[in-house]
């Protein structure tokens, strides 16, 4: 890949997560505040609402295969700033559930067609190496923006909420702007081969569609710290409760500065195989030291917890990683969004049983439901070696896709 698309995949992520940095830690409070939906209410809406978004990925996936996935995806997100625009107009329930909807559809898409995007772009040896500087560029983005939701917070207005939003909107129109002056992709062949085809021939693929919920199963580790952590250190150690504050930026910071390191260990489906499954081990060890914490006074209790959440954000950055080179190297060249669409459920499906299964286990359970936790994890890493392998003895000889053609 040239420099200039790799500069421009980059800044492209670097705005929207500015934005979305911003929205993550304001919207909980415009949606109360200001826009006067019940706490519930907008629970269930955005529930709702990212279960639609799981629903349309491979669709619009798909759709990036058959038109393009440079088009697709400045539409999508173009389709994301309108939507998050709207919702400075919403002052109802339904209104709500339907913007939300719009949203996290436009969203579940717009990863999928840069996935698309990207794998076209990108020769398939760099994938991983690429993607592993876009997550760094994410966590980067998402820090600033989350100051300067910061800074709303600390207002506490209706303006600096709905300032945010705007905020947000803007940051996903230039994104927009920068996706479009990327190469365009030649996909008359990718078309033709497609509509040849079964019409989502990812949902028949069975070991694909195991590895996804495999994945998704290793997934469950997001609502730790934005859900788990803040309420098992409040609720069942002394450490104060700004200590989860103090976690998040650790995790932030780390992936900013090491996941790109961590990636260059994966090189081909056997290090990918073998970075997972040491994720797993990782990940359990992680368990377990968050278990020690129960009980403990303030000062062993964070000393606890700061080691375990080290451990937890290198088992992350191991099993990001691996699963990257997984998803693209197991997908079909012809396909790339279709597919790509398919494994990205596994974050939304996280995101949403998650919350469920990790409050059950860990504040419904204890010191004991960490270890099931852990051990969750290390079946559900190694349970992708025979699957993986599995899903790369069945490939079919890739299709090209057509090469990217400059824009004029």
């Amino acid at each position: 890949m040239t420099n200039r698309p790799g500069r421009l995949l980059a800044l492209a992520q670097l705005a929207n997560s500015v934005g979305d940095g911003a929205y993550y830690v304001t919207s909980a409070l415009y949606f109360t505040q200001v826009a006067h939906l019940a706490p519930a209410r907008v629970g269930l809406g955005l529930t709702l609402a990212w279960g639609v978004g799981s629903l349309v990925g491979v669709p619009l996936g798909r759709l990036a295969d058959r038109r393009g996935p440079r088009g697709t995806s400045v539409l999508l997100a173009l389709a994301t700033a309108a939507s998050i625009a709207t919702f400075l107009l919403v002052s109802g329930f339904v209104a709500f559930v339907v913007t939300a909807s719009l949203y996290a559809a436009a969203q579940s898409g717009l990863a999928a067609a840069r996935q698309a995007l990207l794998a076209a772009l990108v020769p398939a040896g760099e994938r991983t190496g690429v993607l592993a500087r876009l997550q760094s560029t994410l966590n980067g983005g998402l820090a600033v923006g989350a100051a300067l939701g910061g800074g709303a917070l600390s207002a506490g207005t209706a303006a600096a909420y709905r300032g945010v939003l705007a905020l947000d909107a803007l940051c996903f129109l230039v994104c927009a702007l920068l996706l479009l002056r990327l190469p365009a992709v030649n996909v008359t062949t990718a078309v033709a081969a497609a509509g040849g085809g079964r019409r989502f021939a990812v949902l028949t693929d069975r070991p694909y569609a195991l590895l996804a919920l495999l994945n998704a199963v290793l997934l469950l580790r997001l609502p730790l710290l934005s859900l788990a952590l803040p309420l098992w250190i409040t609720e069942r150690t002394g450490a104060p409760a700004w200590l989860a504050s103090g976690l998040f930026v650790l995790n932030t910071l780390a992936v900013t500065l090491f996941q790109v390191r961590t990636a260059r260990a994966v090189t081909g489906l056997g290090s990918a195989l073998k970075v997972i499954r040491r994720s797993g081990l990782v990940m359990l060890a992680s368990c377990a030291v968050f278990a020690l914490s129960t009980g403990r006074s303030a000062w062993p209790a964070a000393v606890i917890m700061v080691v375990g959440a080290v451990l937890q954000v290198v088992a992350e950055m191991q099993q990001s990683a691996g699963s990257w080179q997984l998803s693209f190297g197991l997908a079909p060249a012809d396909r790339m969004g279709e597919y790509q669409g398919f494994f990205g459920t596994g974050v939304t499906v996280a995101r949403t049983a998650g919350p469920l299964v990790v409050t059950t286990l860990l504040l419904g359970w204890g010191a004991s439901g960490w270890l099931v936790l852990g051990l969750l994890m290390v079946v559900a890493a190694y349970a992708m070696g025979p699957v993986a392998r599995r899903a790369a003895a069945g490939q079919r000889p890739p299709r090209p896709v057509g090469e990217p053609v400059p824009v004029n």
